[in-house]
């Protein structure tokens, strides 16, 4: 018996298992498919607003407009310019001002949908202070006929129960419509999560192209005169050597080569598909503002000519993104803060005191003053004003 007889035979004693033809096939079966990143809401969060600039700026944008937008508190008879709930808003607590509790509060309700504040204090009446809840750490629980009865906070390993009775709620959930939930909002971010994937990579590639030189500038093309095209060790390394230290970095930057000894270079340059990759990170970030409601324009992203003019895309901006929301917001603030107060009042955007909608308002002004068949009850219905006392109505 040979050593070659001797392995045949060990290799036949092994006893044959069963496997499936289309092991192999099945074990690549994620090969060649689209890896998105994770939906949840902490993975869009961080991918989404503190890894990618446009998601970033515009949720800076919408959150910091209507934060700052001026409001206005009034009832069907007057509009009030002090007002327990406009003290409580202007100081919502120790921590925070109105303009740094109103940008968390929007800015958590366009990353995850859902937005919730927690009122302290007050047994009776409004209440002394006000915190926005994270959204992340924030779930429902829904009874028997599917209403929420309570909402569980919980940080660290402990978990704390907000129940819901029958006073006044001591949580404020205001949430995005969602088609497909009946408990929790739906973000701009989970619309705008394909196009920040696909933003993303795009930026990697651009940096690693930077750092690795993913396209080199040129070649160096070594032909022998007797047809040989290979360098020797010794002559590799020294030309090596000459390149690093007489034609790289910013100092020899333009300077011509001089090339001997059969060598010859050869320029590279960008394919068009390579030229078009940048075209695909800027339709992302198109993606990203329009999922959002931010004109491009104010972006800086390039190709975009929506609008005619800056100050156009700007007006078009309050009128489309943020005043909706800062008035969807704040009507929920009034009604909740109402429930704990015992009255009812109304609290809007001052639309007089936006600079971007002045020229709107001016000639609303315009058309409502000089409309003589309209009485001062009407004109000022239209101006979204309360109406007047018997007194001063004529």
């Amino acid at each position: 018996m040979t050593v070659f007889d001797f392995f045949r035979k060990a290799e036949a004693d092994v006893p044959q298992q069963k496997a499936s033809a289309a092991g192999g096939v099945i074990a690549w079966q994620g090969s060649g498919r689209v890896a998105w990143s994770p939906r949840d809401t902490g993975s869009l969060t961080r991918t989404g607003f503190a890894a990618n600039p446009i998601g970033f700026r515009s949720v800076k944008m919408i959150a910091e407009a209507a934060a700052a937008l001026p409001l206005v508190l009034q009832d069907s008879v007057r509009r009030y310019e002090e007002h327990p709930a406009l003290a409580l808003l202007k100081h919502p607590n120790p921590a925070q001002g109105r303009a740094e509790l109103l940008e968390a509060l929007y800015g958590q309700l366009l990353l995850t949908g859902d937005a919730y504040i927690e009122a302290t204090g007050g047994e009776t009446g409004v209440p002394l202070e006000l915190h926005v809840l994270r959204s992340d750490r924030m779930s429902l629980v829904p009874g028997g006929d599917g209403w929420p009865v309570g909402y569980d906070y919980a940080v660290g390993g402990k978990k704390h129960r907000f129940h819901v009775g029958q006073d006044a709620p001591v949580i404020c959930h205001i949430r995005n419509f969602h088609p497909q939930d009946d408990h929790y909002g739906f973000s701009p971010m989970q619309a705008a999560a394909q196009a920040v994937d696909v933003h993303n990579s795009a930026s990697r590639w651009t940096k690693a192209l930077l750092d690795n030189a993913a396209r080199p500038s040129g070649a160096i093309v070594y032909r022998g005169a007797d047809g040989q095209s290979g360098l020797s060790a010794d002559q590799y390394d020294r030309l090596v050597s000459e390149m690093e230290a007489n034609y790289q970095g910013a100092r020899n930057a333009g300077r011509p080569m001089l090339l001997e000894g059969g060598l010859d270079w050869k320029p590279m340059g960008f394919s068009p598909s390579d030229m078009e990759f940048q075209k695909t990170k800027d339709a992302a970030a198109r993606e990203i503002a329009l999922a959002f409601g931010v004109p491009p324009m104010l972006l800086g992203i390039q190709g975009d000519a929506t609008y005619a003019n800056y100050q156009e895309a700007n007006r078009a901006f309050y009128r489309l993104t943020v005043l909706p929301l800062a008035a969807r917001v704040t009507a929920k603030l009034a009604d909740w803060i109402g429930q704990h107060s015992g009255e009812r009042f109304e609290l809007k955007p001052d639309l007089d005191q936006v600079p971007a909608l002045a020229a709107e308002r001016d000639g609303q002004w315009a058309r409502v003053s000089g409309a003589e068949f309209l009485t001062q009850a009407e004109k000022r219905v239209l101006l979204g004003l309360p109406a007047l006392g018997d007194a001063g109505d004529e």
